[in-house]
Parts: C-alpha cells; sequence; structure tokens
C-alpha cells in the first residue's frame, strides 16, 4: 500500500480518513438539500446524483484507509 499510497499521507491516514469522512457526510448533505429544494429538472437531479457519487466514494476511500490503519502490517 505504501506505493499506492503517497508517503506523507500514508503517515496519517486515521486523519485523513477522519478528513475523507467529514467530506462524504458534507457532500450527501449537499446532495440531500439539492435534491430538497431543487426544481423537478434534469439538472437537479444530475446535480444530485454527482453529489451522493462523490460521497460514496469519499466514505469507501475513507473506509478503506480505516482498514488499512488497523492492519497489523500498517503498525511495522
Amino acid at each position: 500500500m505504501r506505493l499506492i499510497i503517497s508517503p506523507w499521507e500514508y503517515r496519517h491516514l486515521r486523519a485523513w480518513a477522519r478528513v475523507r469522512m467529514v467530506s462524504g457526510i458534507v457532500l450527501a448533505g449537499l446532495g440531500v438539500v439539492t435534491l430538497s429544494f431543487g426544481g423537478d429538472d434534469w439538472k437537479t437531479y444530475g446535480w444530485t446524483i454527482a453529489f451522493l457519487a462523490a460521497a460514496t466514494a469519499n466514505l469507501a476511500f475513507a473506509y478503506w484507509e480505516l482498514s488499512i490503519a488497523r492492519s497489523p502490517s500498517a503498525r511495522a
């Protein structure tokens, strides 16, 4: 994993995972707000899908980083 993730990010995996989790929650909130207050046109649904897709990607990447941080090889 050290080859995939940059060294300065690998040293602080838990912190970066928290940042990604917070940004994923913010993006999900933006998606909900866009869907709630937007119109009934394709632009509203497109922006909502974009926000929710980005939120899903951020949360999945955060989960992956946390699983790396919990593994015994990351501590060595």
